[in-house]
């Protein structure tokens, strides 16, 4: 088959990565800008984008900023209508915000505002994110939506915290429900789960030795990166994914199989 993904695939077309101030949304929003699309990076943290921005420019790519609380559906709104305005309807929408807000520990011990926090924001940010972009795609008949689980949320594993692996194993049913509601309207909805990656915030608080030990845990023998993530959402937005929707893709180095 044709490689079908050039360095200009995705010329003019808009993308919004949530979450896109660090880790994988970054490596994400920066993998899209150099293959010519109009990125929008979000978050919250006004510094930490603009610092992504300016890696983006320097590429001789197009990134601009929007800032929004996810929870809230009305400032998401608000960002879409502005995306709309400044930029055009959003072709790629990448919803990568979420993280891990309390840590392991046997499920009576877990607080409940850590539940609350984990499933608010991951599945939470990730169904009002869909419910507010759904609307113009399925308009326009067309669209791209990439959705972010974990591999904690495709098997159990001690060191996730089970309202983590919960809430991101719902996001795999989010996926394929609305993959399954939008195909007709020549809309793809995919999931990527990725396993252990070494974002910024792991490489400073897993251990130099433990990172060592977790390689044996996969037989492809090391540990993500967060370009490997990029890499398969940029594959799963292009046209060599044309016939795939519904699917959730593990980014485990083979950790996960399923």
């Amino acid at each position: 088959m044709e490689n079908l993904i050039t360095e200009s695939h995705f010329k003019d077309k808009v993308v919004l990565v949530t979450g896109s101030s660090r880790g994988i949304g970054a490596a994400t929003a920066i993998a899209f800008a150099k293959h010519g699309a109009k990125v929008v990076l979000h978050g919250r943290d006004g510094l930490a984008l603009k610092k992504v921005q300016d890696v983006i420019a320097a590429l001789g790519g197009d990134a601009t900023i929007a800032i929004a609380d996810l929870n809230k559906f009305d400032e998401i709104e608000a960002m879409r209508e502005q995306i709309q305005k400044d930029l055009g309807e959003v072709d790629i929408l990448v919803a990568n915000a979420g993280g891990s807000f309390t840590p392991p520990a046997p499920l009576e011990e877990i607080p409940e505002e850590g539940w609350r926090a984990s499933v608010d924001g991951n599945l939470t940010v990730t169904f009002l994110t869909l419910k507010s972009f759904l609307s113009a795609m399925k308009k326009r008949k067309s669209g791209h939506i990439i959705t972010m689980s974990s591999s904690a949320g495709r098997r159990p594993h001690a060191m996730a915290p089970i309202p983590y692996g919960a809430a991101k194993a719902a996001i795999t049913m989010l996926t394929q429900d609305v993959a399954a509601q939008v195909g007709p309207y020549g809309i793809h909805v995919n999931c990527i789960a990725p396993g252990t990656i070494l974002t910024e915030r792991n490489i400073s608080r897993i251990p130099e030795g433990q990172q060592k030990a977790m390689v044996d845990y996969h037989p492809i023998k090391r540990l993500g990166t967060p370009e490997d993530v990029a890499n398969a959402a940029i594959f799963l937005a292009s046209e060599n994914a044309s016939w795939i929707t519904g699917t959730v893709l593990d980014i485990a180095g083979g950790a996960v199989m399923i």
